[in-house]
């Protein structure tokens, strides 16, 4: 198993940081520098800001906190929240970020992540995908924070969003989002094994041992983590504490 990267997880509506559960009730919990720049000085390997009400006012406004972030932060950052276009991709990527998440626009029109990909580089555009369980016992996709159905099995999608030139995935688990539960490693796992892309397990971490299943039963090339992180319950010190001695083997720390 290649290096397992650990990624601060910066859910943002105007210049503030906010968390909630299963992506609702959201509540603002800081400032979105004071946490990337602590983050980053505490090791984290990546950063994900993603635009929690883009989808109100149907485009992205992250630009100038990314501008200040980098300013700083030197580290990958990824973007993602009303993302439509190659143009709005151009605007974040010039600010500073060095991968572009779409979620609804990829639904919408499928054909936008081979045109980022060809523009971009694959490496450069993540599929997002918002994921519930049904009561089939498989998966569905949804949009909008997890409001908006789209009949889309999640598995299938992830196939196809590789299929079109997405080189990463970001898998959230809205049923599992915010619970500090653990994440859900039958989903990241059947994603995992149906493609050959690096996939990012999002919800429900809260302790060492979720990371250590996601990884080892769920086989998660990487873990975003959130309220872990925001709320102190866990510091990056004591995760790869855990995640070494369980024999994990993560990104060289800073």
């Amino acid at each position: 198993m290649s290096n397992v990267r650990l990624i601060a997880r910066l859910d943002v509506k105007g210049p503030n940081v906010i968390k909630g559960v299963q992506l609702e009730g959201l509540r603002k919990v800081g400032d979105t520098q004071a946490f990337a720049r602590r983050y980053y000085q505490e090791g984290i390997d990546e950063i994900i800001y993603m635009d929690v009400v883009a989808s109100l006012f149907g485009r992205n406004h992250l630009a100038g906190i990314i501008e200040r972030t980098v300013e700083n932060v030197f580290i990958p950052i990824t973007v993602g929240g009303g993302i439509r276009s190659r143009d709005d991709a151009k605007q974040l990527l010039r600010a500073g970020a060095d991968k572009i998440a779409i979620n609804t626009a990829a639904i919408l029109r499928p054909g936008v992540i081979t045109e980022l990909a060809e523009w971009f580089g694959s490496q450069c555009v993540v599929l997002s995908i918002e994921a519930k369980q049904q009561s089939n016992g498989r998966w569905e996709a949804y949009t909008d924070n997890g409001r908006e159905r789209t009949g889309l099995d999640v598995v299938e999608w992830a196939v196809r969003g590789q299929q079109l030139g997405a080189g990463e995935i970001l898998l959230t688990s809205v049923d599992k989002e915010g619970g500090r539960m653990g994440f859900d490693a039958d989903l990241v796992r059947a994603v995992s094994t149906a493609v050959g892309i690096p996939v990012i397990a999002s919800g429900g971490m809260g302790t060492v041992d979720h990371l250590v299943d996601v990884v080892t039963d769920g086989r998660a090339d990487a873990v975003a983590i959130a309220d872990a992180l925001h709320f102190n319950r866990l510091s990056l010190d004591d995760i790869r504490t855990g995640a070494h001695a369980a024999g994990l083997s993560l990104c060289s720390h800073q």
